[in-house]
């Protein structure tokens, strides 16, 4: 459990650092940043693996490269559901992929 915690307390860090390194991402506050983390978490958990198992042979033809579209189309999805986080567009939803995915 505490693992757990430790983890989603990092990835509300690595968007706070996204925020300020990527121009067209921005999350609000500190409380946003959980709540973002924890939504973008659940959607990887859930829709992410489906839709990673789905294109599993297209992920092996690009080298894997096309996980990282999947990581930026959950995150585009969670700055729809979580307010206080937004993302203008898909390439700094696809560089938030790269810089804040386990």
């Amino acid at each position: 459990m505490f693992r757990a915690i430790i983890h989603w307390v990092l990835s509300a860090i690595a968007l706070m650092v996204c925020t300020n390194l990527i121009p067209g991402f921005y999350v609000n506050d500190i409380q946003s940043a959980l709540v973002a983390a924890l939504v973008i978490g659940v959607l990887n958990a859930t829709l992410g693996f489906v839709l990673k198992v789905i294109t599993f042979p297209f992920a092996i033809v690009t080298f894997g490269i096309f996980l990282l579209v999947i990581n930026a189309a959950m995150i585009m999805l969670a700055s729809k559901i979580v307010s206080g986080f937004v993302v203008y567009g898909w390439v700094p939803a696809f560089w938030a992929g790269v810089g804040s995915s386990p």
